[in-house]
């Protein structure tokens, strides 16, 4: 049965027992809005940990627009009922200033954390601030449940790597990156796509078709990211999504910019608008399936 908790200190004395008994612990962070995706963590961190905590909050440090984070979806009734069929533990939620008491609340009172490098170009130049408020919640999400791995998807690509990075700055915990969950039409599975109209899911899929595009590039054998991202970009001019970024990037050697010399590596990365939804996805063109 899952154990429904309202804040992290509740949640930090259930997995401080968790530890106390030496079962080893799952940690799935969301924002709620759960879809398949998300229990497709959650199912990862039940295979390979004996208890899985899942933590349910809309973090505002990571929105730069106050719209946005309005209008993200929220259900934690309906996300704790998928989490309890998903076989999770425990589920826990909380405030802003129960997440940081010693701020009273207050963004400007958080200590803020420096997302680093990974955090340049792309996610980090259209949306300033983004990582900064991620690495902020994230390391405090890792203090409160002190977990032995936690599971992210790699549909938020640029996310992992800042994550990634944060894990081995704080000593652990070991992060897993689950593959991108996917509608049978190819579009990535994101909270986001609740706010799609039905014509909208549709035109959306152009942005899998791009990616699709890029990699079949790589097969051919294009190595220039500058000619790898204008085989996407030109499907994507060809629908009605509006495109804010479509580039390709050595995956294991993160850059701000393109880089010039040919790729051994490639993640190609999209992040378009359709109609007010702003929708993000990425495929590695040397080893994901078409």
């Amino acid at each position: 049965m899952l154990a429904r908790l309202p804040d992290p200190a509740a949640a930090r004395e259930w997995c401080r027992r968790v530890r106390a008994g030496g079962e080893s612990l799952g940690f799935v962070p969301t924002m709620g809005a759960l879809h398949q995706g998300h229990l497709s963590l959650v199912a990862a961190a039940r295979r390979e940990c004996a208890r899985v905590c899942v933590s349910v909050f809309v973090n505002p440090l990571q929105f730069d627009d106050p719209r946005d984070f309005e209008r993200y979806p929220r259900d934690l009734d309906g996300d704790c009922a998928l989490l309890e069929r998903a076989g999770c533990d425990m589920a826990f939620s909380g405030t802003l200033a129960q997440f940081f008491p010693e701020s009273g609340g207050r963004r400007e009172a958080i200590a803020w954390r420096d997302p680093g490098p990974c955090a340049e170009g792309l996610e980090g130049e259209h949306r300033p601030g983004h990582f900064a408020g991620v690495a902020t919640i994230v390391a405090r999400l890792f203090d409160v449940v002190r977990p032995d791995a936690a599971f992210f998807g790699a549909k938020d690509f640029q996310q992992t790597l800042v994550v990634r990075e944060l894990a081995r700055a704080l000593g652990g915990p070991r992060v897993v990156v689950c593959p991108t969950e996917r509608e049978p039409s190819g579009l990535a599975r994101a909270s986001r796509n609740q706010r799609l109209t039905p014509q909208g899911r549709e035109d959306a899929v152009a942005i899998h078709r791009a990616l699709l595009a890029a990699r079949a590039g790589w097969v051919e054998g294009l190595r220039d990211a500058g000619e790898l991202a204008a085989r996407a970009r030109g499907v994507l001019e060809r629908s009605v999504l509006e495109a804010e970024y479509v580039e390709v990037r050595d995956p294991q050697r993160w850059t701000a910019k393109a880089p010039r010399e040919p790729l051994e590596r490639a993640v190609a990365l999209v992040a378009a608008r359709c109609g007010e939804v702003r929708l993000i996805d990425n495929l590695r063109l040397d080893r994901d399936a078409p």
